[in-house]
């Protein structure tokens, strides 16, 4: 095992019996949606040699390239094909950016990747649906773990994992599922948007972009409360 396995595998010896990984990818950006990964997998799976040997190159979405995080974001998809983890991606909008501010909108993709896997597990594994207050205790059964420091407030008990997605297996899958389909997203925009580069720079304040939204002015899809400064200027 490397060490984002390591890691995992003893939470899930000593701690719980599943563990669901969530990261964002897109929070600092000036344009676009913030998304979220969310990914669950069981101790079973450390079992499984062919698993661990296909997980190995998996790290923080960050320290590969575009091309290795499609690579690994493929190997994600058969995995969850095979029925070895499951995964999620949601986003939160531009417009909930602006209603919510940045940390209140990636708390809400958070949430909606969260639910979209305990939706569709099997009855009773992932029994997140079931709170009736505003914190829900996982339990035993069920540990989540976030990268960097706890949310506030979150409906879900977890636990915050500075650097986590260079820490722990099941946070590096989320990251690299929130970073590959948010940059997907992003070159669609490219497509409908072409004097800005967003499939070059993914909507962060490149100069390039910056020096694109002082000429063309703003896209429907660009934080306008990201941009008061720069547009002021």
């Amino acid at each position: 095992m490397n060490a984002l396995q390591r890691h995992d595998h003893a939470l899930l010896e000593a701690e719980c019996r599943q563990l669901i990984g969530i990261d964002e990818a897109g929070r600092g950006a000036l344009a676009g949606p913030v998304m979220a990964g969310a990914c669950v997998i069981s101790k079973a799976i450390f079992s499984n040699v062919g698993f661990l040997e296909r997980c190995q190159a998996i790290n923080d979405s960050k320290q590969l390239s575009a091309e290795a995080r499609e690579a690994q974001y493929t190997i994600l998809v058969e995995l969850r094909k095979a029925g070895q983890l499951d995964f999620e991606v949601a986003a939160a909008s531009v417009q909930e950016i602006e209603t919510l501010n940045i940390l209140g909108a990636t708390r809400l993709a958070m949430r909606r990747a969260v639910e979209a896997l305990a939706e569709r597990a099997p009855s009773g594994e992932l029994p997140l649906l079931a709170a009736n207050g505003p914190l829900f205790q996982a339990g035993a059964a069920i540990k989540l773990i976030v990268d960097g420091r706890p949310l506030r407030p979150f409906p879900y008990v977890h636990e915050g994992i500075v650097k986590g997605d260079g820490k722990s297996l099941a946070i590096a899958m989320a990251s690299i599922a929130a970073k590959v389909t948010r940059d997907r997203a992003m070159s669609e925009f490219a497509l409908r948007y072409p004097a800005y580069g967003f499939a070059r720079h993914k909507g962060y304040g490149t100069a390039a972009h910056r020096s694109a939204i002082k000429q063309s002015g703003a896209t429907p899809i660009h934080r306008a409360l990201f941009l008061r400064k720069l547009l002021a200027k």
